[in-house]
């Protein structure tokens, strides 16, 4: 194989071969990002980790890879796995047909008798087995039984299978899978190539199970990111900043990306997706970076009209509730009450919050809070995906019916004053009258949003209905689902791309705590009045013998 190799330079080197596989697909010539990412590919350890940032064509190498290997050695049995049945068939039409068009290649197109299916294929010069030379499933995908000298994790973890801890379990669970699939072959391999989904992402965990991580980023990070990613990034990068450290923050890969496309990125998937799925950032810096917690609520059925008079919160693991899955970080979970009265009372009010669509594919977020007690319940909390339009308006109008709100209050930012034109007949229309009130928020939102939270969260007066959570994973797009939002806002600015409905919530809690606050204030100016009465009551006893009640002139 040495001296074929020595003699054919497409075989010698994977980076030629893929270099023919881009002039064939009429692709300009690879980046130099995609180059290293070839050679990587070729001379990795026997269990490696390439992640890279969106765009950079992973599956599209690794396709031109299963193809060279075996244009090297034809009896080489490949088991490619991705995150669905409909990528591994993409990723198998695609292969099979660059063996069926690239003249280097089509001596490999299956014979007559050989497998030669979406899911499984053999090459023509491959000697009869049990296993096909390529194989291509679904991580959910009936895995056990198969065996193979290479196996490749495509794209494994996408954001439908690691939201939750309990799907991040399961995909881990999966994937150790491999180790017994794999051939005892001194070439055998499982190489994983990826992109961060998540803060927890499954490929956190593999250079404990012994694997090689390499990292790739959109643009070069700074002295102080390249400490986070603890010695993974990729030699091209960090190379080319020492020979130059003013290169730091900008594009790595201008082939692909420039500049400006990074910042249309980053603007568009918010700064903490961005780091994710362009900068392979999964680290949390410290536990403020994320300050509201799942964990601090309390999940409680909500009726319409009252509550139990005390509710009490504990953070033991007795209490959590395991049916509900959590999109919160690793150890956040929903906690149901430790302890609940029997004595049930009236609300002392209701409170509905609007935050109109703004632009583009914002939502219409609302929110209900009613308060007891000190304590605020949030029966109802969703968006809406229209803004204006009448059965968006309509269906606002009946929540606010239904939920006997008191007060409505609209956040005015967008629209001057017109959504709240809009709204108010409806009102009329479905039979129920209240007070609709606007509200102009300033400041950053982000800041706004988490001093608000913050310190009702951190004293567990916040009681979220069940059924709101469990609606809330119905949302399939977790960027506009209430408890992702909650979860991942930071006081960096443009942290959320989405956050409608955090905001709306945000708004009907900040109304009640200013509400508590001047109760406090009235509170604490009766009981300074009524301490000076009965002082002056002691007083008078004191000097006069009695106390004419009458006479004082507190209580003229």
């Amino acid at each position: 194989m040495a001296i074929i190799e020595d003699i054919d330079p497409v075989k010698a080197d994977f980076r030629n071969f893929l270099y023919l596989v881009w002039k064939h697909l009429n692709l300009p010539d690879p980046t130099p990002i995609q180059y290293d990412i070839a050679h990587y590919l070729q001379h990795a350890p026997k269990r490696c980790v390439i992640e890279a940032f969106r765009g950079v064509g992973k599956s599209w190498i690794t396709s031109a890879f299963v193809c060279w290997l075996l244009l090297r050695d034809p009896q080489t049995k490949i088991l490619v796995v991705s995150a669905s049945k409909g990528r591994s068939d993409d990723f198998s039409s695609f292969t099979k047909r660059l063996i069926a068009d690239m003249p280097e290649l089509q001596h490999l197109i299956p014979k007559d008798g050989q497998r030669d299916s979406m899911v499984a294929f053999d090459v023509a010069p491959a000697l009869n087995s049990h296993a096909p030379s390529v194989k291509s499933l679904g991580i959910t995908g009936q895995l056990t039984g198969s065996r193979a000298d290479v196996i490749i994790a495509d794209d494994i973890e996408v954001a439908n299978n690691s939201l939750t801890q309990m799907l991040r379990d399961k995909l881990s669970q999966s994937i150790k899978e491999f180790d017994a699939l794999l051939t005892t072959k001194p070439e055998a391999r499982i190489i994983y190539l990826g992109t961060p989904q998540t803060e927890m992402s499954v490929y956190n965990s593999l250079p404990e199970r012994g694997y090689e991580v390499r990292i790739w980023t959109a643009r070069f990070p700074n002295p102080s990111q390249i400490e986070k990613y603890m010695g993974r990034v990729a030699p091209y990068i960090t190379d080319a900043l020492d020979r130059d450290p003013a290169l730091a923050g900008k594009t790595s890969d201008p082939k692909r990306f420039t500049d400006i496309d990074l910042m249309e990125r980053e603007a568009s998937y918010g700064r903490s997706g961005f780091a994710l799925q362009f900068m392979m950032d999964t680290s949390l810096s410290d536990a403020d970076r994320y300050p509201l917690k799942l964990i601090d609520l309390l999940i409680f059925d909500i009726d319409r009209d009252v509550a139990p008079v005390k509710l009490t919160w504990a953070g033991s693991p007795e209490y959590t509730i395991p049916t509900l899955p959590s999109v919160g970080f690793i150890g956040d979970r929903y906690q149901r009450p430790m302890f609940s009265s029997k004595e049930f009372t009236d609300f002392q009010g209701s409170v509905m919050s609007i935050d109109p669509s703004g632009r583009g594919a914002d939502e219409t977020g609302y929110a209900v809070v009613k308060m007891l007690n000190g304590m605020l319940y949030c029966p109802v909390a969703s968006g809406f995906k229209g803004g204006y339009d009448d059965e968006t308006l309509k269906s606002l109008a009946l929540v606010a019916k239904n939920q006997k709100v008191n007060l409505i209050i609209i956040e005015s930012n967008f629209g001057d004053g017109m959504f709240t034109k809009l709204f108010t007949p409806w009102l009329a229309k479905v039979g129920y009258t209240c007070t609709t009130i606007e509200e102009r928020s300033v400041g950053q939102k982000e800041r706004r949003i988490i001093d608000t939270l913050e310190p009702v969260l951190n004293q567990h007066r916040l009681v979220v209905s069940e059924n709101v959570a469990k609606e809330d994973l119905k949302t399939e797009d977790p960027r506009y689902q209430l408890m992702f939002q909650l979860t991942r806002i930071t006081k960096d600015r443009g942290s959320l791309v989405k956050d409608d409905r955090l905001d709306a919530l945000a708004i009907a809690v900040k109304y009640w705590v200013e509400q508590m606050d001047k109760d406090t204030s009235t509170s604490l100016d009766e009981y300074k009045t009524r301490m000076l009465e009965e002082e002056l009551e002691r007083f008078a006893d004191t000097v006069f013998g009695h106390s004419d009640h009458s006479l004082t002139w507190a209580n003229a």
